[in-house]
């Protein structure tokens, strides 16, 4: 697909200087001599300038509140200058009258703004704003996310349990008990555009906004092709058989680390029959139905995410651009 890399999170060439990685003198160095900027996250929400929240806010890497919490940066990579780009997690602030339940909903609208931070910056969610970030910005705050996220659900030696550290930039955890070595992990899943003559098949998960549908979807399991999970993830949400399968496109998605895997699917069936352990709904909507959606005049149906794959692909399925 052409169009590919055009996805929100897609690659923007960055250059992520893996050479540096063990080098920790010489990213002290350029810390301490400016050649250094950080991005800022707050429980995986990036530091964004208020108001558009469409661009991030960086910080010199020495900044003072960033010692302040005593999580070692990441090195996410290097610009077209030389300058190196890290990030830093300050997760360990507690923002006054925070409510422990107001993070967990499916459309994070709220703001941090932290009393010594720059004026004019606020956290806030990344799924809300990812599609307003220009694509090199948009490839950090995924990184940083999906990194310090592993490190906060690996901090213990899956081999001895014992308590690892954090090594190579925070890109290994090294365990000293056992010698164990681990690596941040990236969970496969497939999404699929499957569809029959001029209709294709969409579905919602329980506690999703009234109204929403997007493309089916599923993990890959161990042993199994991308082709082979696109039929039985169709079967078993659905009940809907699979013949020749396609990849379209990739995107990273940092929620908390997955691969999607985004293919085009022809259906051999027509009858729908949900599982409901999956999925509370599924049905075959027309180009017509789906145009309607994008354009809010469609009552019953609200569009799948802006600047998630599956939005990303119902757009090019419209245009006929999946080529």
């Amino acid at each position: 697909m052409r169009r590919a890399e055009r996805v929100t999170f897609g690659g923007s060439g960055l250059d992520r200087a893996d050479e540096l990685r063990s080098d920790a003198e010489a990213i002290a160095a350029a810390v301490a001599e400016g050649r250094a900027r950080s991005v800022v996250l707050w429980r995986g929400k990036p530091l964004l300038a208020a108001g558009g929240l469409d661009r991030l806010i960086y910080l010199a890497a020495d900044h003072p509140v960033l010692a302040r919490y005593h999580v070692p940066p990441i090195l996410l990579g290097r610009d077209e200058s030389g300058e190196l780009l890290l990030a830093h997690d300050i997760s360990a602030w507690v923002p006054p009258g925070l409510a422990p339940d107001q993070l967990d909903t499916f459309l994070d609208a709220t703001e941090q703004v932290h009393p010594d931070l720059p004026e004019g910056s606020a956290f806030a969610e990344l799924r809300r704003v990812m599609s307003h970030l220009s694509p090199r910005e948009a490839e950090l705050a995924a990184t940083a996310k999906a990194v310090f996220g592993w490190h906060v659900t690996h901090r213990f030696c899956a081999r001895c349990g014992n308590e690892s550290r954090m090594i190579r930039a925070g890109w290994q955890r090294a365990c000293d008990h056992c010698g164990g070595q681990h690596f941040p992990r990236t969970d496969p899943v497939v999404i699929m555009l499957i569809t029959r003559g001029n209709s294709v098949l969409m579905g919602r998960s329980p506690g999703w906004p009234e109204g929403m549908y997007s493309l089916l979807a599923g993990f890959i399991e161990p042993g199994e092709t991308i082709e082979a999970a696109v039929r039985r993830e169709v079967w078993e949400e659905a009940g809907v058989r699979v013949g020749h399968v396609g990849y379209l496109a990739s995107q990273p998605w940092p929620f908390p680390a997955s691969l999607m895997f985004g293919c085009h699917g022809e259906a051999l069936s027509h009858e729908i029959t949900i599982d409901p352990q999956e999925i509370e709904d599924a049905r075959w909507m027309t180009r017509e139905e789906i145009l309607a959606a994008f354009a809010g005049e469609n009552p019953d149906v609200l569009p799948a995410r802006k600047g998630a794959i599956a939005h990303f692909l119902l757009q090019n399925w419209l245009a006929d651009t999946l080529d």
